[in-house]
C-alpha cells in the first residue's frame, strides 16, 4: 500500500508521464521506440510457430531479439525524450505477450511443465481481472511494479530463455533446470498473493 493506493505487479507507472514536456506525453504512435516495441509484438507469432515447429534454436535468437528491442526501445525513449502514454502501455503489454505465448507454447509442446504455464497464465489473468474490478467499483489501482512482481518477471525471462537455449541447442542441465523452475513457480505464487493481499486490503479500506 502506498499512499492509499494499490501497487500492482507489472504496470507502467503512468503517473510520471503527466510532469513530463507536453511533446513527450503526447508523442503519438510513430515514435521509434513505439515501432520497435510494435516490431517485438510481432514477434510473438514468429516464436510461437518455430517453437511449434521445433524450431527452439531460432526461438531463442528471436527471443532474445525481443529482449535487446526491448533495452533499445526504453533507452532510446530515455535519450531522445521520446516517452508517451501509448509507449508506456504498449511496452509490458509486448513483453507480457511474448513471456505468456513462450511459456504456453513450451508447455504444449512438452518442454516445460503444463502445470507451471497455467499458473503463470493464471497469474496473470488474476492481475487483470483484480484491476478490471477495482475500476467497476469505483477504487482505481496506482499501477506501480512492486519488487516480488520484478523478480518473478526476471526469473520468468531467465528460464524461458534457459529451456530454449538448452533444447534448441542440445546442451543439458537438468539441475539448473529445475531450480529455475521452482523458482518462477514460487515467485509467480508469492507475486500473485501480494497483489491479492493488497487488493483486499484497498477494498477493506473502501468498506470501512
Amino acid at each position: 500500500m502506498i499512499n492509499g493506493g494499490l501497487a500492482l505487479p507489472d504496470g507502467p507507472d503512468l503517473r510520471r508521464l503527466p510532469n513530463a514536456p507536453p511533446n513527450l506525453a503526447g508523442a503519438g504512435l510513430f515514435t521509434l521506440p513505439n515501432l520497435i516495441t510494435l516490431a517485438r509484438l510481432c514477434a510473438v507469432p514468429a516464436a510461437v510457430w518455430l517453437m511449434l515447429q521445433h524450431r527452439l534454436d531460432l526461438a531463442f535468437l528471436v527471443f532474445i531479439g525481443a529482449g535487446i528491442s526491448d533495452a533499445l526501445d526504453g533507452w532510446i525513449a530515455r535519450a531522445w525524450n521520446a516517452r508517451s502514454q501509448l509507449g508506456a502501455v504498449l511496452d509490458p503489454i509486448a513483453d507480457k505477450a511474448l513471456l505468456v505465448s513462450v511459456y504456453v507454447t513450451l508447455a504444449a509442446i512438452g518442454v516445460l511443465p503444463d502445470w507451471l504455464a497455467i499458473l503463470v497464465v493464471f497469474r496473470d489473468l488474476l492481475i487483470v481481472g483484480g484491476v478490471l474490478v477495482l475500476w467497476a467499483v469505483g477504487l482505481p489501482p496506482r499501477i506501480k511494479p512492486i519488487f516480488i512482481s520484478k523478480a518473478n518477471t526476471a526469473a520468468q525471462i531467465l528460464l524461458a530463455a534457459l529451456v530454449l537455449l538448452l533444447s534448441g541447442f542440445s546442451f543439458s542441465a537438468p539441475i539448473l533446470l529445475e531450480v529455475m523452475i521452482w523458482l518462477v513457480a514460487a515467485t509467480t505464487f508469492a507475486s500473485g498473493a501480494a497483489y491479492v493481499a493488497q487488493a483486499a486490503r484497498r477494498t477493506a479500506g473502501w468498506n470501512a
